[in-house]
């Protein structure tokens, strides 16, 4: 899932500013903890993968090694804690706990979008993590979509310095703005206006999408900008252009354009293809360690889990870290009776 903050549309004037973005917030959260908010026909199809079963693997299951490194940070595992949300002191919460059982497991985090923390200063408490995380990969967010309503490079370093940032995405989803009221529908010129800010920026920068997928078009025009990584964010999770929906009418009232999108495992062959040599994180439907071992043995180099552990941060940093640990586990189970002794030896494959 790229989850609860990527929604950016304006308060409604009839709240107080402050009330009206938690109000929101809330909503997208209790939006993608409803069932409807996951497609309900596309799958990722990382089920369609084969995967290997050795009897004699001949290797030690506790020997099996799962650290890595990504955007210049090391990892326990090749796992990050996909966008979720911020805004709101119950963004602020959740992002806590996120953040905590990411510095335990050695795990990344990615924000949610900080479109709210630049425009309205008094929203950047929540998404200050680092007290409590000082190690780990931290990844801001932004809307790809705001550098054609005026941002430009200082947006994008202040998303990354004034919460101790490591890298920052861009996320793009027009399918959700399409079908949000009052979203951000004037796309033309996007690409020309990223290849003019990323040559500004001194740190990592990420093109993401939000769930319903990379494609190879939109790849092979992006790759020469110079993108650090690609976050294909296939369709097969949540779908947030239910959310939106749900959201806005409490009902999905376009099911048919909801369900549009490219699933996880196609869109990882589609970018690893467009853009040769390029990191991949694969998210979009990721819900076990199986799913994570199939979609690194498709090119990825870290995978990005969010929905199924949004109830967890919402009661604690331990029930995240619980969640994590066993999703780390299976995928060491999974390598082990395949026969990997790594990550680096999965990723050698070429499904």
């Amino acid at each position: 899932m790229t989850p609860p903050e990527q929604a950016d549309s304006a308060p409604p004037q009839s709240a107080p500013a402050d009330s009206a973005i938690q109000v929101r917030k809330l909503r997208h959260i209790e939006a993608c903890l409803r069932p409807e908010s996951q497609y309900q026909r596309q799958t990722t199809g990382l089920e369609h993968v084969p995967w290997p079963y050795r009897a004699l693997p001949e290797r030690n299951l506790d020997e099996v090694a799962l650290g890595t490194s990504f955007l210049g940070r090391p990892l326990r595992a090749p796992v990050l804690i996909g966008a979720m949300t911020g805004g709101a002191q119950a963004a602020g919460r959740i992002n806590r706990h996120l953040a905590l059982a990411a510095q335990r497991l050695g795990v990344g985090l990615m924000l949610g979008s900080q479109r709210v923390m630049l425009e309205r200063p008094e929203a950047r408490a929540s998404f200050l993590v680092r007290e409590v995380a000082p190690d780990i990969l931290l990844v801001g967010n932004l809307g790809g979509a705001q550098f054609l309503l005026g941002y430009g490079p200082e947006h994008a370093r202040r998303a990354v310095r004034e919460v101790g940032a490591d890298a920052l995405a861009i996320h793009v989803n027009p399918l959700q703005e399409a079908l949000q009221p009052g979203g951000d529908t004037r796309w033309a010129g996007l690409t020309g206006r990223l290849a003019s800010v990323l040559p500004h920026l001194d740190f990592p920068v990420v093109l993401k999408e939000v769930g319903h997928g990379l494609d190879a078009r939109s790849v092979a025009a992006a790759a020469p900008l110079g993108f650090a990584a690609l976050d294909v964010a296939g369709a097969g999770g949540t779908s947030w252009a239910r959310v939106e929906q749900l959201v806005h009418h409490g009902a999905v009232q376009s099911p048919d354009l909801c369900e549009l999108g490219i699933p996880t495992a196609q869109a990882l062959r589609d970018t690893r293809q467009a853009a040769p040599g390029v990191p991949l994180i694969a998210s979009g439907g990721i819900r076990t360690g199986l799913d994570a071992a199939r979609a690194l043995a498709l090119g990825a180099q870290v995978v990005a889990v969010a929905r199924p552990l949004l109830a967890p941060a919402l009661d604690s940093a331990e029930a995240v870290e619980d969640w994590l640990a066993q999703f780390i586990h299976d995928l060491r189970v999974a390598l082990f009776v395949g026969g990997y002794g790594s990550v680096d030896e999965l990723r050698a494959l070429s499904v």
